[in-house]
């Protein structure tokens, strides 16, 4: 959890309107950024435009004083909560742009007329400020940002606080946004019915949009099930953000693809099999603690890798990426029984 705490009341001095409109992995990704904003101005207010889901969660978590409902770069829609008397941004606030590189996101900021916008160049738009950077990690680009602003921050301040004990389930999450970033079902589901027959009691996770595909996943793996003593629990569509985040941060382990879980298992230090394809984990892989995670990823395969730097694909796609598909089942079971071994403190090469 941070630790900067909301805004204590008689000390608002104003408001800073970070715009963020996107996804959980995205809004954890910027978890730093949001911190340095804190540092940058502690005595005003935080409101965050995002949608609702990430951006009350990370309100939950003092991270931000309020939420201002926000889905892509539509005109911002102030709540009488967050707005002013006028129904609008506040005169004299500060707007931070950690939603692109512009001129869309820096002109829906613009638009509510901020006394200062925090945001990289953009001569479209005729923002001027640090330039972006392609070859970056989204965790670096965005404290780079917030820093040069005054607000110090770095990958350090991706960490949470877990919100009980390490409990013995394991979380495997079959889906993703894009169909890109999604590893064949039956694939987790020979995955799912081998750590079942290991012993282990394994949930599966999605959203309500994905709970075909999980119940799939979960019928399948308990076909030809061993003799083995764990259980395969399919909770898709049962959960809502905040209960997602317990279960991922008291697991023994997350098994997914690069999507919004996989970032939850890095802000709370839970070992994970990151599956990536599309995107190079060196951009959106896992930013802190490397040995509680492994990231599997082809793009480096040589009839993939780009000689200007390595092989990128389409994170938007809809077909599975050619990266992701050379993910084989046992790269991920064995993948997955290192860190359980490691975790117990049975890792063989640590024994000397």
């Amino acid at each position: 959890m941070s630790d900067l705490p909301s805004m204590a009341e008689g000390q608002d001095e104003g408001v800073v309107l970070v715009l963020r409109a996107l996804g959980l992995g995205d809004a954890l990704t910027a978890v730093p950024a949001l911190r340095g904003v804190r540092r940058a101005w502690p005595r005003r207010r935080v409101l965050l435009a995002a949608p609702r889901p990430p951006g009350e969660w990370l309100r939950g978590l003092g991270l931000v004083d309020g939420v201002v409902p926000a889905e892509g770069l539509a005109p911002l829609r102030w709540t009488q909560e967050a707005a002013t008397v006028t129904g609008g941004p506040p005169p004299g606030h500060v707007a931070v742009n950690l939603h692109g590189r512009g001129p869309r996101s820096h002109r829906v900021l613009l638009a509510g007329a901020p006394e200062r916008l925090v945001a990289f160049a953009s001569p479209e738009a005729g923002v001027q400020g640090p330039p972006w950077s392609e070859d970056e990690h989204e965790v670096d680009r965005w404290c780079r940002l917030v820093t040069d602003a005054g607000g110090a921050c770095a990958r350090e301040d991706l960490r949470l606080e877990a919100p009980a004990p390490r409990g013995t389930h394991l979380v495997v999450h079959p889906g993703a946004a894009s169909g890109s970033r999604r590893w064949p079902p039956e694939r987790f589901a020979a995955v799912v019915r081998h750590l079942a027959d290991a012993g282990h009691d394994v949930v599966v996770t999605g959203g309500t949009g994905e709970a075909a595909t999980c119940e799939a996943v979960a019928a399948a793996a308990r076909t030809g099930r061993g003799p083995g003593p764990g259980t395969v629990t399919d909770a898709a569509g049962t959960l809502d953000l905040a209960a997602l985040a317990d279960l991922v941060a008291t697991a023994r382990l997350v098994v997914c693809g690069d999507t919004g879980v996989a970032h939850l298992a890095t802000a709370y230090g839970t070992p994970s099999v990151v599956l990536c394809g599309p995107t190079p984990p060196r951009l959106w892989g896992p930013a802190v603690d490397p040995a509680r995670h492994t990231v599997l990823w082809h793009g480096e395969d040589d009839d993939l890798a780009r000689s200007d730097g390595g092989y990128r694909g389409d994170p938007h796609g809809d077909a599975p990426d050619p990266a992701l598909r050379r993910i084989t089942v046992e790269e991920v079971v064995a993948a997955a029984g290192a860190l359980l071994d490691r975790e117990a403190g049975t890792d063989k090469t640590e024994e000397t």
